[in-house]
């Protein structure tokens, strides 16, 4: 590993390449016949991590009567650039043509099930069109996030100008493959940890052959879940947002520490410590500390029922309370444009409170910001513009109304706030924190401190593409993508980041996606009919869009994600003659 994990004493390290589940064979189980947790004993308490067991899979090399072979089309059939979905017995398959050879792939993407056939090609990849993941067509391994799976590659072969494809029944089935990952084999509890809170720097480091300890601390008492639904859709339960089972953890060494809040960082002896006491040594770190409720300096802040939506278990109150009542949300950003959209058919009334003039106007510009107010407003959305909350009115503590200081006075039974940078415990590390709280790391995710490795809502970073600019994304792609790169710097293979920001969100059924960074521009070519929820808008700065934002326009924003990731520049002039014969290039 290049010496960067060091350990307090010499140890002969072994990585043990590890093929994922469903294809290894089975695997030995320990002298007891199963794997045990492990306890660390620290500062006088115990913890007890989910650590390794062992699982029993299928053999790797599937049996003939396990594989499907057929002829799928004509080598005519498709043209250079051109994917189709094919059917191949007990499944389909997407088959894609480029540069005269044919690739056999997972027709789904992993993350949401998007159609990868309506997606775009370019650069020897396949791009989402629904959240921008993209997937190598030579090995169908993840490139750009957001999701943690791969594709399934299949077997193809040309005979007799027939286009024939190989594959397992289970591989066509599952539709996501795991990549391949090393296993912990660090020899006991005394050697050097590397924690992390981030699951995909876990799995990138598992991905790239690190076999020492890895340990996942998270404030949560759930594993690591898919947080975006949170806002989405209130009432899922957690364990349908989990990203990865328990025992995927268990084995690949990946020890989760649930429940676990993190007070100190002594960067000096390289310790972590618990608000418990806890304390753990680290030879890298990686933070990931996300964000904490935005407390409402105003009058009886202190009732009852205000909320922020953090957690599955803050997801499943709101709904719960709302029920009938009287919601009001403050701030129209995505997260609280997200809860009214789905509590409008729960909830007897929902009233939005935004300082702007109108939603979104700073990432979306006024007219699209318009439109999805008008949207909201057509589904009972009352909104309070230009103006905030003044004080919060209780009846034997529990809130009643929201008062805001254009004197108005909204009845309230829940009320939803926003959140900031969870960083206050890094105030005295000597980790740089910047005036609003976010901590600045460089290109290749690294701190202030050498070792010490950030990503996801709480960092600013120089966005490669806008000319280094620094700026703070808090997206669920982005954390993915800052983590990989974490990751791979924590192992000395100086990645950077260069991924184009990607984002979406749903509202009463529509989905708006939107890539770039828009923050600064000066114009809005809008094409399509706002009015119909049916338009594309390139944000543009001087003679650069810098941003595109799309509603029942698909896949167009992950075309020009994959321009924008090339490097090549789009023009203003390109997008306003509404001529997109720009986009059907290679991105190149």
């Amino acid at each position: 590993m290049g010496g960067c994990f060091s350990k307090p004493k010499p140890v002969e390290l072994k990585i043990e390449v590890v093929l994922p589940e469903k294809e290894r064979g089975k695997e030995e189980l320990s002298a007891s016949g199963k794997g045990s947790p492990r306890a660390y004993q620290g500062n006088g308490t115990a913890r007890h991590f989910h650590t390794e067991e062992r699982l029993s899979t299928p053999h790797p090399y599937p049996s003939p009567q396990d594989c499907v072979e057929a002829a799928v089309c004509h080598v005519k059939d498709l043209e250079n650039g051109q994917m189709r979905e094919v059917e191949l017995g007990w499944g389909k398959v997407l088959l894609v043509k480029d540069n005269g050879e044919f690739h056999a792939l997972g027709h789904k993407c992993p993350h949401y099930g998007a159609p990868l056939v309506k997606g775009v090609l370019s650069r020897g990849r396949v791009r989402c069109p629904w959240h921008g993941a993209c997937f190598n067509i030579s090995t169908g391994d993840l490139e750009d996030f957001p999701g943690l799976d791969s594709l399934h590659k299949f077997q193809v072969k040309i005979e007799k100008e027939k286009v024939y494809v190989r594959a397992s029944k289970q591989a066509l089935q599952l539709q996501r493959r795991t990549k391949v990952m090393a296993k912990c084999i660090s020899p006991s509890a005394g050697y050097s940890s590397s924690t992390n809170v981030l699951i995909v720097g876990a799995e990138t480091l598992r991905q790239e052959g690190f076999s020492d300890r890895i340990v996942l601390c998270t404030l949560d008492r759930h594993l690591p879940y898919d947080r975006p639904k949170l806002s989405k859709s209130l009432d899922t339960q957690p364990e349908q947002l989990a990203l990865r089972p328990k025992e995927f953890f268990r084995a690949y060494g990946i020890e989760v520490l649930t429940e676990a809040q993190v007070v100190t960082v002594d960067v000096r002896t390289k310790k972590v410590v618990f608000k418990d006491g806890f304390k753990l040594e680290y030879s890298k770190l990686l933070l990931a500390p996300g964000s904490s409720p935005k407390t409402l300096s105003c009058k009886g802040k202190e009732v009852e029922n205000v909320f922020t939506i953090r957690t599955p278990e803050d997801a499943n109150r709101v709904v719960r309370l709302a029920r009938g009542r009287n919601v009001v949300v403050v701030g129209a950003g995505f997260l609280g444009m997200e809860v009214a959209a789905y509590l409008t058919e729960k909830a007897h009334s929902v009233s939005v409170v935004e300082l702007e003039e109108t939603p979104f106007r700073r990432f979306l510009g006024e007219r699209v910001g318009r439109a999805l107010m008008k949207m909201f407003e057509n589904n009972r959305v009352k909104f309070y513009m230009q103006t905030e909350v003044s004080e919060l009115r209780g009846q034997e503590g529990k809130l009643k109304e929201v008062v805001l200081k254009s004197s108005k006075v909204v009845r309230a039974d829940v009320c939803v706030v926003g959140i900031v940078p969870a960083t206050g415990f890094l105030r005295q590390s000597g980790i740089g924190l910047d005036s609003r709280g976010f901590i600045p790391v460089n290109k290749m995710m690294q701190t202030n401190v050498p070792g010490v490795f950030a990503a996801g809502d709480a960092v600013t970073f120089p966005l490669a593409w806008r000319n280094n600019r620094k700026v703070n994304i808090p997206h669920w792609q982005m954390a993915h993508a800052q983590g990989r790169v974490a990751a791979q710097n924590m192992l000395a293979q100086e990645a950077e980041m260069s991924t184009v920001p990607y984002l979406w969100t749903a509202m009463f059924g529509k989905s708006l996606r939107y890539a770039g960074y828009g923050e600064g521009f000066d114009d809005v070519i809008i094409q399509g009919d706002l009015e119909e929820l049916k338009f594309v808008a390139f944000y543009t700065k001087g003679d650069e869009v810098i941003a595109v934002a799309s509603m029942n326009y698909d896949p167009i924003v992950s075309k020009v994600a994959e321009v924008l990731a090339s490097g090549r520049a789009i023009r203003k002039r390109e997008v306003e003659t509404g001529d997109m014969s720009w986009l059907t290039g290679k991105g190149s």
